[in-house]
């Protein structure tokens, strides 16, 4: 018995893979990252710099204690900074100088800038090559509002102020448009593969959302849950937060809609007739994810699910196509909220809207377009303007009012999403249709 069990878990684990595309090996992962990096070196970072009208960035981290800036310009075989980690860009008008305060080279990038033998004070080292180039701009990360952009710590940043004086103290500015805008700005080469990472996580959650891994009556959400977090961790990837799998049913008394996000059941057994919702995100490649999608577990002698949710769908998915139709070059993210849910409550929908940015974070760099408490806006991320050639997490819901069901659902949505500056494009397109578990037979008859 048990020598059938594990060659049925094998054939199981030979069909998965089938599906799977491919997961590139960690030396392979390592050449891409490294390539990527040294082309937005040279074609998205000097843009950056002359629309922001600064010629000198500087980034300083310390071991373990990464800017998240400064940890996207590591070389690959880099897991940290070193010791102290000083990088300078300068923009001298013609190219960029991109170097490094340190005793060697920081990967193919930045060049050794540094020896300690002519001058022993790394400090110092950073002073003379501020004096030499004599910036008009000084941009270090700092920033209010947006903590992506905030990385230098408050040692560092005292410490740099008493180390290049009074002359240049005062061309210190905060390097927030360098910071977000080198985050959030996608490459051709990066969407070229960043819709395979997409298709991973679709075919991850089309897995979890079936009879292969759910057993309707036995199954709970957290069996669900905790089958995603090891199937990720199989093929070698990270989440970059704990995946939630949830329930809303045809139970009057049970106001699933109204819980608020924090506050969902830690588990349910999952039973026929159920509306299936999962929010799952991966890390691979750099790259995030941040997916939800819905299954529908069909009742005995149904094929489909019901019209009425079959309808509650097809409005979520209406409120994506008003959103995204907002997209214009230069409008802030409160404007985008604003506009979208002006035109969906004209046609009687009932919206929420919480996107992001995705990208090198999951709640990346860019403009905030709502969050799901604050849909009259959101006072300085909503006010930063969106730009071509960027990534979003079209994330919502709309409240549905179920008859059958005696009360209101929230379809709840999200798909990854390219902006070019001119129209969005899923990335790896979103579902259109439910999940139905267990999937029809089409072998089989009535």
């Amino acid at each position: 018995m048990r020598a059938i069990t594990t060659t049925l878990f094998l054939l199981f684990s030979v069909f998965l893979a089938a599906q799977m595309p491919i997961v590139l090996d960690l030396k392979a992962q390592g050449e891409v990252k490294d390539a990527w990096l040294k082309e937005r070196m040279q074609s998205v970072l000097p843009d950056i710099m002359r629309r922001s009208k600064i010629d000198m960035w500087i980034l300083i981290s310390r071991e373990y204690n990464e800017d998240p800036v400064l940890k996207t310009m590591l070389p690959s075989n880099w897991l940290s900074a070193r010791r102290t980690t000083m990088l300078v860009i300068y923009d001298n008008g013609k190219e960029l100088e991109n170097l490094a305060c340190a005793r060697y080279d920081v990967g193919e990038v930045f060049k050794k800038a540094w020896d300690k033998e002519k001058q022993p004070d790394q400090w110092k080292q950073l002073a003379e090559i501020i004096q030499e180039r004599d910036p008009k701009k000084i941009a270090v990360n700092r920033s209010e509002h947006f903590g992506l952009a905030d990385g230098i710590s408050s040692y560092h940043y005292d410490k740099l102020k008493e180390t290049i004086g009074t002359k240049y103290q005062e061309r210190l500015v905060e390097g927030t448009p360098l910071a977000i805008g080198w985050l959030e700005t996608r490459t051709d080469a990066e969407m070229v593969v960043y819709q395979q990472v997409c298709r991973i996580a679709h075919e991850i959650i089309a897995e979890g959302f079936s009879d292969q891994v759910i057993q309707p009556g036995v199954t709970s959400t957290k069996d669900v849950v905790w089958w995603y977090r090891e199937r990720i961790r199989e093929l070698g990837m990270t989440a970059w937060f704990h995946p939630t799998v949830d329930v809303q049913r045809l139970d009057p008394g049970n106001l699933d809609h109204l819980r608020t996000f924090s506050s969902r059941p830690d588990q349910q057994v999952i039973q026929p007739g159920d509306l299936l919702h999962v929010d799952f995100g991966i890390t691979y490649l750099g790259l995030n994810t941040d997916t939800q999608e819905n299954a529908y577990v069909l009742r005995a002698g149904e094929t489909q699910a019901p019209d009425y949710l079959e309808a509650a769908f097809q409005k979520g998915l209406r409120l994506m196509d008003i959103l995204t139709d907002q997209f214009k070059t230069g409008r802030t993210g409160n404007e985008l909220l604003a506009g979208a849910l002006k035109t969906a409550k004209a046609e009687g929908l009932k919206p929420t809207i919480y996107t992001h940015p995705i990208g090198y974070h999951g709640h990346a760099a860019g403009p905030t377009i709502g969050l799901w408490d604050q849909q009259g806006g959101v006072p300085h991320r909503g006010d930063y303007p969106l730009y071509p050639n960027t990534a979003y997490s079209i994330e919502l819901n709309t409240a549905v009012h179920l008859p059958e069901w005696k009360k209101d659902i929230r379809m709840m949505m999200e798909e990854d999403a390219f902006f070019d500056g001119k129209a969005v494009r899923y990335i790896d397109g979103r579902q259109v249709e439910l999940f139905l578990i267990p999937r029809p037979a089409s072998h089989l008859g009535k």
